[in-house]
């Protein structure tokens, strides 16, 4: 999974327009994309997917080595996914219409729990120089025009060093910190955005009704150190 910042917004043909598909959760409150009960501990959370060469496939042993890998863990009943990186860059993703389908209209809520355990030394995402993210969920929109364009994103990230609150632009990527080292790490903490009063903020506009894929992230690759984080019950909200 060796990648920089900027490969997050390599987007295969079968992102560039989001799934069609009918709404078979429209009746329920929330659906659970992941809550890490159906994997041993040490086992690959294989709902979720690599990337090679722009394109999701399979999550297999190939795609994680010592200094980079997400496995399932657990610790005191609970279980959840952690994510390590040591100088590297790491995630795993969920497409919307693989085994769950997520619409806006129906569900504009994200959920999730995370832990920081190490953060990245010194690391914001202000700086391109230090930009690395402890612990980080995207949230990809459609791409709009031609298909290698890349797409709209928002990064949610528990940052090293900067408040909650704080809002980064990259362009198509807006990066919103939920999370802080500010306030300190190893306690679980949950947190809940309103997805589309987040796209209607930073891109002054209403979002796709459908976004294309979910990542969690972790990387230390830019300030050459270690990060280290928990997640659990990935879930999406009605209002």
């Amino acid at each position: 999974m060796k990648s920089n910042f900027l490969i997050v917004f390599s987007v295969s043909l079968m992102f560039w327009a989001a799934p069609e598909v009918p709404l078979a959760h429209s009746q329920v409150d929330k659906i659970v994309l992941d809550d890490f009960e159906s994997y041993g501990d040490g086992a690959l959370p294989v709902k979720w997917k690599a990337q090679l060469e722009g394109k999701l496939v399979p999550l297999t042993e190939q795609f994680v080595d010592d200094d980079e890998w997400f496995y399932a863990k657990h610790e005191g009943g609970r279980k959840f996914v952690r994510a390590y990186a040591n100088g590297e860059s790491v995630h795993i993703n969920r497409e919307n219409g693989d085994s769950f389908n997520w619409d806006l209209r129906e569900h504009s809520h994200l959920a999730w729990e995370w832990r920081a355990n190490q953060l990245p030394t010194g690391a914001r995402e202000d700086d391109d120089r230090k930009n690395d993210s402890g612990a980080g969920i995207y949230v990809v929109f459609s791409v709009e025009g031609f298909i290698l364009k890349r797409p709209k994103t928002i990064k949610y990230v528990y940052s090293t060093t900067l408040p909650v609150g704080t809002v980064i632009s990259y362009g198509k990527l807006k990066v919103i910190v939920v999370s802080s080292g500010l306030n300190g790490t190893g306690q679980w903490l949950s947190i809940s955005r309103d997805v589309v009063s987040d796209y209607k903020e930073v891109f002054g506009e209403n979002p796709p009704n459908k976004p294309l894929f979910i990542r969690l992230w972790s990387d230390s690759n830019d300030t050459n150190s270690v990060a280290s984080a928990d997640f659990d019950n990935i879930m999406l909200l009605r209002d």
